[in-house]
C-alpha cells in the first residue's frame, strides 16, 4: 500500500507547479511487479488532484499576480488566457503535457472554468497519459 500512496503523492506533486516527475516511480513499480491497473488508478488520481490545486490557485490567488513570487509574469498570463479563449475548455485534455500543462490548469482556474468540467477533462487527459505510458512499458517489458 505504501508504494501506491507514494506514487499517488509523486503524481500529485508532478501536477502542481512544483517541479517533479512521477513517471520514473511509475515505471519502476511496473517493473518490479505491482498491479498495473492499481498503479494507473493511483497515478491518475494523484495527478488529477494535483492539477486541481493549480485550478484553485488560478481561481483564488490571481490578486497576488503583482508579487515577485507569483509563478507567471503578466504578459505570459495574458498570452495563455488568449490561447485558452481561442481553444476553449477542450484544451484541458492536453493538461498532461510536460510543458505547458501545469500552466493550462492554472489558466483554467483564472478563466473560471466550472470545476466539474475541469476535473473531468483534465482527469481524462491525465488518465490517458498514464495508460499510454503503461502500454509502452508493457511492450518493452
Amino acid at each position: 500500500m505504501e508504494a501506491y500512496l507514494g506514487l499517488f503523492f509523486s503524481a500529485f506533486l508532478a501536477a502542481t507547479l512544483v517541479p517533479a516527475y512521477s513517471e520514473i516511480l511509475f515505471a519502476s513499480l511496473v517493473a518490479v511487479g505491482y498491479e498495473p491497473l492499481y498503479l494507473w488508478l493511483w497515478a491518475s488520481a494523484g495527478n488529477t488532484l494535483g492539477s486541481a490545486v493549480n485550478w484553485w490557485l488560478g481561481r483564488y490567488l490571481l490578486h497576488f499576480q503583482e508579487r515577485r513570487w507569483f509563478p507567471f509574469k503578466r504578459d505570459s498570463l495574458q498570452t495563455a488566457q488568449r490561447w485558452f479563449q481561442k481553444f476553449g475548455v477542450w484544451s484541458l485534455l492536453l493538461a498532461w503535457l510536460p510543458i505547458g500543462g501545469d500552466a493550462l490548469t492554472f489558466i483554467a482556474g483564472v478563466m473560471r472554468v466550472r470545476f466539474i468540467v475541469f476535473i473531468l477533462l483534465a482527469g481524462i487527459g491525465k488518465a490517458t497519459r498514464y495508460a499510454v505510458l503503461l502500454g509502452v512499458l508493457q511492450v518493452f517489458m
